[in-house]
């Protein structure tokens, strides 16, 4: 059984990666070619929502949260993904945050 700090640790982690996520998009926005950031910033913006909503569904201990989390790597692996195409700073770190809020979901839904 998880501990609440675990789950406050999880918590931090996909609130995180969604404020990376969508500092990406805002980001993206702001590009010179931004036509060519269009998957990035759609990928941002759905994973900042599901990081998001994935954060709230483990602070209140759903029990919906271990399904949610599986939803919620995949997700984030697919931002890293497309974010690790472009050299922007902004898609590099959102990147990193992806790929970590991932590992966690993976190692939480799995103990969960």
């Amino acid at each position: 059984m998880e501990t609440i700090q675990q789950h406050e640790g999880h918590v931090q982690i996909c609130f995180d990666c969604a404020a990376a996520c969508e500092h990406c998009a805002t980001a993206c926005l702001q590009e010179d070619h931004v036509q060519m950031m269009r998957d990035c910033i759609r990928l941002c913006r759905d994973c900042a929502d599901i990081c998001k909503m994935c954060a709230s569904l483990t602070a209140r201990d759903s029990e919906f949260m271990k399904q949610f989390m599986v939803l919620c790597a995949e997700v984030c692996d697919a931002c890293a993904n497309e974010c690790s195409k472009h050299d922007h700073d902004h898609c590099r770190a959102c990147a990193e945050a992806c790929r970590h809020c991932a590992d966690d979901c993976r190692r939480m839904s799995a103990s969960a």
